[in-house]
């Protein structure tokens, strides 16, 4: 599985999901935008290098020479945790001067799934024009949109809820959800 953190708020979402994957023992290729690297440290306090060791693989945003952005190198699909405008609107454009956009690209291209956990708001009608381009093209928008029907207790519930909706788009069952049941959360 690729995942990607670019520069807007929100990287415990791609760190979470570093470490979901990690016990669920799917192979993660990492690549962080510049942006993120900042967002990280002010969010999370945590430094490149220990979000890196999550990853089983960690590319550098510049090496669009990487593995990932090969069409003929098979994954799972990738997952952008959180996904700036910036990132998003790279990807619609098909502008692939880092690794992060030429690895969507190309997850597009190979009609893999692409997600996208778009984290800005609110959205002007280009925003939304680009949004909708991006899902013409076959990626899925998934906010990180919190779920309250759950009854969350902490900021973790929350972000855990968000991230095992993710994995479920991939058919991963993560065990982070509290499922809807019977007109109830179970």
């Amino acid at each position: 599985m690729i995942v990607a953190i670019s520069g807007a708020s929100g990287a415990i979402y791609g760190i979470r999901l570093l470490e979901t994957l990690r016990t669920l023992a799917i192979e993660s290729h990492l690549v962080i935008s510049q942006a993120a690297v900042r967002t990280i440290q002010e969010e999370t306090g945590m430094t490149l290098a220990s979000v890196r060791e999550l990853a089983d693989i960690s590319h550098s945003n510049q090496d669009i020479g990487a593995a990932i952005a090969s069409g003929s190198f098979r994954t799972e699909g990738m997952i952008v945790a959180p996904c700036s405008i910036k990132s998003a609107s790279e990807i619609s454009s098909g502008i692939t001067s880092t690794l992060l956009s030429r690895a969507a690209d190309v997850v597009l291209k190979e009609r893999g799934r692409l997600v996208l956990m778009l984290r800005e708001t609110p959205l002007h009608l280009g925003h939304l024009r680009m949004i909708t381009q991006l899902a013409e093209m076959g990626a899925i928008i998934a906010p990180p949109v919190p779920a309250f029907y759950m009854q969350p207790e902490t900021l973790d519930d929350l972000v855990n809820h968000s991230v095992g909706r993710v994995l479920d788009l991939f058919g991963i069952e993560a065990g982070l959800v509290r499922r809807w049941q019977d007109g109830e959360a179970g």
